[in-house]
């Protein structure tokens, strides 16, 4: 049998082969389907499926527009709801129990080492931080998924990244991805994998970032290798034990890479684009006036996330002129944050702390920006319209770096703030 990848090994298993290689098309049988909000039909209704596949393999979660900002999403949430009790769905997120769907599906162990997960957003790469296979795999896909329990997906080859190193104070999984966009762009049609002995010391906040930033590369798969702070991390998560997969010695690669994590600093990214598209800090020598700082959304908005922000925050005051907004990712975040004491510090700090939602990061609710505004966000996109006017200009930084930015009022260097 062919030596494989890790992609490689996920997607032969679940299409019934003993091996896979790029170029082929595979027919596979997914083990999770997740349902973010409802799709629309062309006729601006709610589809409503006669059948699911397996009601304990299929979730729903409601992240995009909660609570609902506007009589159709409302509308679709009542949809939802009838949905879930008609299917006797068994995983169920609605508003109270609610978050981006990417953090409900780490926390409540759903992403599952060695695993196939489906999902229309496309930054379900996320679930790669778990050794699980997950693709953004758009409506119509994710809705054949939940209902025949099939999906496919072209095999296609692997760039792998070794790490090796600690990142240095104040350089965090964000900054890790934007050198990677930087030194190496766009990965499309490529899948990426991760490994290398720096992975021992990173944590599982930061390969959660990094794994879900992999869609601003267009990469295919993200995953990374499992290992004991995988196997930490789940810890009483998951409801069956896991089954991780790891490269063969001899997989093929189309590169292998090797980052050195102690010799990266923090980077900003300039407006409208990702790949190719960033500084290191030490080389941004523009003064940029914000208007707005965003931490939050799938990518960062994580309790270390907002650990880090009010590390910054504490005891100063947001610059005048300037919005500090901070979403958690799930209400299991935003409860650690009140009883760690962390939401204090941000208010008193002069930010506002808003429910768990996806609104400011796609430019839906919650922040969105108004025509000649900059902000800098920790989120996940920054093109044209993203978080509101197209006239707006959206750099990105890491939850360091946009906190910082917040306090002096122009985009600055945590490490000058911290010091």
């Amino acid at each position: 049998m062919a030596a494989m990848t890790m992609i490689e090994k996920i997607l032969a298993r679940t299409g019934g082969k003993s091996s896979v290689r790029p170029g082929e098309i595979v027919e596979c049988r997914p083990d999770m389907v997740v349902g973010l909000d409802l799709p629309i039909s062309t006729d601006g209704g709610w589809y409503r499926p006669k059948k699911i596949f397996d009601p304990d393999r299929v979730a729903l979660i409601f992240d995009h527009s909660v609570p609902a900002p506007s009589i159709k999403d409302a509308t679709g949430m009542v949809e939802g709801r009838r949905f879930a009790k008609e299917f006797k769905l068994k995983h169920f997120f609605d508003v109270g129990q609610h978050g981006i769907c990417h953090v409900i599906l780490a926390e409540n162990g759903l992403a599952r080492p060695g695993e196939l997960l489906v999902c229309a957003d496309s930054h379900t790469c996320a679930s790669g931080a778990l050794n699980c296979a997950g693709r953004g795999a758009g409506l119509m896909d994710t809705l054949q998924a939940m209902t025949k329990g099939v999906i496919w997906y072209p095999v296609t080859p692997s760039v792998r990244y070794n790490f090796t190193g600690v990142m240095p104070p104040q350089v965090s999984g964000k900054d890790v991805f934007f050198h990677i966009a930087q030194e190496y762009g766009g990965h499309t049609n490529t899948s990426v994998e991760f490994g290398g002995p720096g992975l021992k010391d990173m944590p599982m906040s930061d390969r959660r970032t990094i794994a879900t930033m992999c869609a601003e590369i267009s990469a295919e798969f993200a995953l990374f290798e499992y290992d004991q702070v995988t196997a930490e991390y789940l810890r009483d998560r998951l409801d069956r034990p896991p089954t991780p997969v790891a490269p063969d010695a001899g997989a093929e690669y189309l590169e292998v890479r090797t980052i050195d994590l102690a010799a990266l600093e923090p980077y900003v990214v300039m407006p409208d684009a990702v790949p190719n598209n960033a500084k290191r800090i030490s080389q941004f020598k523009e003064k940029v006036r914000i208007d707005q700082a965003f931490i939050g959304s799938c990518a960062n908005g994580k309790i270390e996330d907002l650990r880090a922000a009010a590390n910054i925050v504490r005891g100063r005051k947001v610059a005048p002129g300037v919005r500090l907004l901070i979403t958690p990712g799930s209400q299991a975040v935003h409860i650690q944050a009140v009883q760690e004491g962390l939401v204090e510090t941000l208010l008193k700090a002069g930010a506002v702390v808003t429910n768990s939602t996806c609104g400011a990061c796609f430019g839906g609710h919650m922040g969105v920006l108004a025509a000649g505004e900059v902000c800098i966000t920790a989120s996940t996109r920054n093109f044209k319209g993203r978080m509101g006017s197209a006239e707006a200009r959206i750099y990105m930084g890491s939850p360091a770096t946009v906190a910082a930015s917040a306090l002096t009022g122009v985009i600055t260097d945590p490490r000058t703030v911290c010091a």
